[in-house]
């Protein structure tokens, strides 16, 4: 596997670390560590380092999955890499894995919309990998490992959160899509804004003001993103404290999501979290279970098709 530094930079204890757990777990980390290191303004390196690792990677055969070691910022000035004739083909002749979060939602939008790519909403080398399994702002291993080898459909995520609301409760099927609030919306008018017509839809963000996220969430709406949707998670938010007397995030999603009479999840440890981070494959059909009843005291996910081939 291949592990690049698309967005912003990395320290590199962390990332030392983020390798050993990647080994720890059996893969075999591939990677040119002055590349993987290097820093430019608030990039890791220039846009034609980054964008130069990401081709190769995609067009080498050998290579059959691309961890991300941070999110932060930059990926998107990689989407014209993408294009370019020779890396079309490689991206139409054989999918990889695609893990990361956060800022790396740019390029999961991307492939989703121009390729059909499904791609894995998780943790990242040198932010997550890097904490352990099970630990605090670590990730969980249970739905990383299931995500990235399940070849059977039928499988479950429990999302260990809640009904957003008791009106929001039930079950709806569909593709499971999304990733970070700010990146969704910043697709809006172009070649890869999200198509959300019948799907479960996934959003999470960090360190945004309340009103911040009602004006993302009311632009998604406006743009008629939230029309036909079968059903919704939500992450934690965190860092999105409320003022005094205010409207916390869970008040202002049920304020313009309750009306929609869908199922709705609040606060999976999914993106940015302080919990163990949980791998979401984005891309597959897939069932929420949201009934919050006694024998499902937390919203969980079937997951109705393999997210890998055999």
């Amino acid at each position: 596997m291949g592990l690049l530094s698309l967005a912003s930079p990395i320290q590199e204890p962390l990332f030392d670390q983020g390798c050993k757990e990647v080994i720890r777990l059996g893969y075999v980390p591939q990677f040119d560590r002055e590349t993987v290191l290097a820093q430019s303004s608030f990039f890791a390196g220039s846009t034609d380092l980054r964008a130069k690792a990401l081709r190769q990677a995609i067009t080498d055969p050998a290579a059959r999955a691309i961890f991300c070691t941070r999110g932060g910022y930059g990926s998107n000035y990689l989407i014209e890499a993408l294009s370019e004739t020779s890396v079309n083909k490689g991206l139409a002749a054989a999918p990889k894995i695609l893990l990361g979060c956060s800022d790396i939602t740019s390029l999961q939008l991307f492939l989703w919309q121009q390729h059909n790519w499904v791609t894995f909403y998780g943790p990242m080398v040198a932010t997550n990998f890097s904490r352990g399994a099970g630990q605090p702002h670590g990730y969980d291993c249970s739905s990383l490992i299931r995500a990235l080898t399940e070849t059977q459909s039928g499988w479950r995520i429990d999302l260990h959160g809640e009904p957003l609301h008791a009106s929001t409760a039930g079950t709806a099927e569909g593709p499971l899509l999304g990733g970070c609030l700010t990146l969704i919306e910043c697709a809006l008018g172009t070649s890869w804004d999200l198509d959300t017509e019948g799907a479960i839809l996934l959003l999470e963000d960090r360190g945004m003001k309340p009103y911040q996220v009602d004006r993302a969430l009311m632009h998604l709406k406006q743009a008629g993103k939230l029309r036909g949707l079968a059903a919704i998670i939500l992450g934690e938010f965190p860092e999105c404290e409320a003022p005094p007397k205010g409207e916390t995030i869970r008040d202002i999603a049920q304020r313009l999501f309750a009306p929609l009479g869908i199922p709705i999840a609040w606060g999976a440890p999914v993106g940015h979290t302080e919990r163990p981070m949980l791998t979401i494959p984005l891309g597959v059909r897939a069932r929420l279970v949201a009934s919050g009843g006694a024998s499902t005291p937390s919203p969980y996910l079937e997951i109705l098709e393999p997210a890998c081939s055999a």
